[in-house]
């Protein structure tokens, strides 16, 4: 099954509606959906609620949907380099569920697991802890500690960025680009990947495979996305 769309405008028509959880992959501007993002910039969509480690920069990435409005909540990790998200956040105009790294990404496994909920102790007597169930666990001494529970996340919509696909929707991810976009596209009901390099089936090393095709709807082909640097530090 060929599941290349000819443009990221084709990859996610019919499949975004207004107030969706939608999932979208990246680290910082690293391993970011550039295209599918300005298509679903373009489709207008809105009162959406997002689940991405951050939230870009100002003008890119996912910052774009900020300036436009169309992001109601975001649920993240990292969000400290962009304004315009601090200046919604601030004037209490944008919702955040505010959630440590580590918890986000494997709140994000669990639910492409299918695993409802979990415990850990990241967060335990902190505001990330308020409203959430707590329990005790016995340590490797026996003693026992408090751990919070926190429940996987299952979006309607994945967008992921990898290097490389087959046509049957098979990724590779490259480098950091890894972090967080296997367990995005696993953890949506309906997964768009974008890609740089698409080959045919059976030309990938079954070893090398990160995502398995069975997770992914659509692919859209971007063959020389922008990849902005988000800071640059070079010697004088």
């Amino acid at each position: 099954m060929n599941k290349l769309f000819p443009n990221a405008t084709a990859a996610i028509e019919g499949q975004i509606k207004d107030g969706m959880v939608l999932a979208v992959g990246g680290f910082g501007l690293c391993g970011i959906p550039e295209s599918l993002i300005d298509a679903l910039q373009a489709s207008g969509k809105k009162d959406l609620t997002v689940v991405s480690n951050n939230a870009g920069i100002d003008g890119f990435g996912l910052g774009k949907l900020l300036t436009t409005r169309q992001i109601k909540k975001m649920i993240s990790s990292y969000v400290g380099e962009n304004r315009e998200f601090e200046r919604q956040y601030l004037a209490g105009e944008l919702e955040l569920e505010f959630t440590p790294q580590g918890t986000l990404a494997e709140k994000l496994r669990a639910g492409g697991a299918g695993i409802p909920a979990f415990y850990t102790k990241t967060g335990y007597g902190t505001i990330v802890a308020t409203g959430k169930e707590t329990r005790q666990f016995p340590a490797q001494d026996g003693a026992l500690e408090w751990y919070v529970m926190e429940r996987g996340i299952r979006t309607d919509v994945s967008l992921v960025k990898a290097w490389k696909a087959d046509t049957a929707g098979n990724l590779v991810y490259r480098r950091t680009a890894r972090n967080f976009n296997p367990m995005i596209a696993a953890a949506g009901a309906f997964c768009v990947a974008e890609v740089e390099i698409v080959v045919e089936v059976g030309e990938l090393d079954p070893d090398q495979i990160h995502t398995p095709g069975i997770y992914v709807n659509r692919l859209v082909h971007n063959p020389v996305p922008e990849k902005r640097i988000e800071q640059r530090t070079v010697r004088k």
